[in-house]
């Protein structure tokens, strides 16, 4: 039963490379309003996740030096990693104005975030290994993050001098990435005693990070009140998710 949850899970996590690079192909753009309540959902929803979700199970154990590493590990594992991805998109956007070449900054973006969906597999298995509520709060989070994340990696491919199909396989095939991530990680909960002792602070390292220094930072370009309300009443309802999700999901289960 947990296995369904996780391979649906990911696959879900999967599709969203597909489903939300079709504006690229109908030329249309999504509205930078919707956007931006997408980025403020995704920072209530990864907050909340860590703090509602995340923290009572961490805290369930004996809180050791070891599980404070794990949190830290996680938050400066995602740092580099999006460090890597965004120093591409910055020597793509140079080259692109600068009549340079960027071909080689496509593959470098497609294996970092090949990487990133890796993570989030071996979260997503790690998550439902503790509970499905977990596990759900969990694949929500990821979600939210990869809307915007997958809009903004297909149209680098894009400027990368890619077409539009190649771009979409490979976005795709960064994508399953996910998939196999989380066929390791019920391997390693089967087999490796504690992983989800390791995943479970390590994941919140990841989403603190994301949200605190990828997210909110982008909220912040946008200052005005009618923007602002939006931010909030957004950031709410990526709690309330969250919230609904624990209370009324799924009963615990191992």
């Amino acid at each position: 039963m947990i296995e369904l949850y996780i391979l649906a899970s990911v696959v879900i996590v999967s599709l969203i490379s597909i489903v939300f690079a079709m504006p690229y192909f109908m030329k249309r753009k999504i509205p930078k309003s919707s956007l931006l309540f997408i980025l403020s959902v995704s920072v209530g929803v990864l907050l909340s996740t860590v703090f509602i979700d995340f923290l009572p199970e961490i805290t369930s154990h004996k809180y050791t030096l070891g599980l404070a590493l794990s949190i830290l590990l996680g938050f400066l594992v995602m740092f580099i990693l999006e460090k890597f991805i965004h120093s591409q998109h910055k020597e793509m956007h140079v080259a692109h104005h600068g009549h340079g070449h960027a071909y080689h900054v496509a593959p470098m973006n497609v294996i970092g975030d090949a990487v990133h969906n890796f993570l989030d597999g071996l979260v997503i298995a790690g998550s439902y290994a503790v509970s499905i509520p977990l596990g759900l709060a969990a694949t929500v989070s990821i979600i939210f993050h990869e809307i915007p994340q997958e809009i903004a990696d297909f149209g680098v491919l894009l400027y990368s001098g890619w077409s539009k199909k190649k771009a979409l396989f490979f976005n795709f095939l960064s994508a399953i990435t996910a998939v196999f991530g989380a066929i390791v990680g019920m391997v390693l909960v089967g087999q490796m005693q504690g992983f989800t002792s390791f995943i479970i602070p390590f994941a919140a390292g990841n989403f603190i990070y994301i949200a605190a220094s990828n997210l909110v930072p982008q909220l912040h370009h946008d200052c005005s009140l009618k923007d602002s309300i939006l931010h909030v009443c957004g950031i709410v309802v990526g709690i309330a998710v969250i919230v609904v999700i624990t209370l009324y999901g799924p009963a615990h289960g191992h």
